[in-house]
């Protein structure tokens, strides 16, 4: 899957992720990205990790949290849109999520070890996709998708906070 996702592929808010992403192999974007977000990650100390660029920010522990959190719900999306099922999926609300997920009672390594195995699923899922899957539809957050967008977000995604943390944490 080399062409990018169209502009009738996603909401028209989604594009500030996939526009991040060039037309690519998607998987193999996918797939890379994981050892280089680790590689910057494992430049951060255990410590340092509970930081935060201003005071109503997230830590870095918080973003890499709410980047997994994400990442689970974008693929989930493309699990269902890629296996037929035509039920509409609800919101996502990464605040709530994240009042919720306790990040600072994780570790950094192991918010590190979850964003390899989220990641690790993720391509996993999409190398082993069926070509017709790509193309196929679904309405989530009462917006539509494609597999192929939701691919093309994740990885946009994980660039977008790639590039905070890089910017404004360190």
């Amino acid at each position: 899957m080399h062409e990018g996702p169209g502009r009738d592929e996603a909401a028209p808010y989604y594009f500030r992720y996939i526009d991040r992403i060039p037309a690519c192999d998607i998987v193999e974007r996918l797939d890379a990205q994981l050892d280089e977000t680790l590689h910057l990650l494992s430049s951060i100390p255990e410590a340092k990790s509970i930081h935060r660029y201003a005071p109503e920010k997230w830590s870095m522990r918080q973003l890499l949290n709410h980047v997994n959190d994400t990442e689970r719900v974008f693929l989930s999306r493309a699990f269902w849109f890629a296996r037929g099922n035509a039920t509409p999926l609800p919101s996502f609300d990464q605040d709530a999520a994240a009042n919720y997920a306790g990040a600072h009672e994780v570790s950094w390594a192991d918010h590190k070890d979850e964003l390899r195995a989220v990641r690790l699923s993720t391509v996993s899922f999409f190398r082993n996709l069926a070509p017709e899957a790509w193309m196929r539809r679904g309405i989530a957050s009462d917006n539509p998708f494609t597999v192929r967008a939701l691919a093309y977000i994740s990885a946009g995604h994980l660039d977008h906070h790639m590039g905070i943390l890089r910017d404004r944490y360190l």
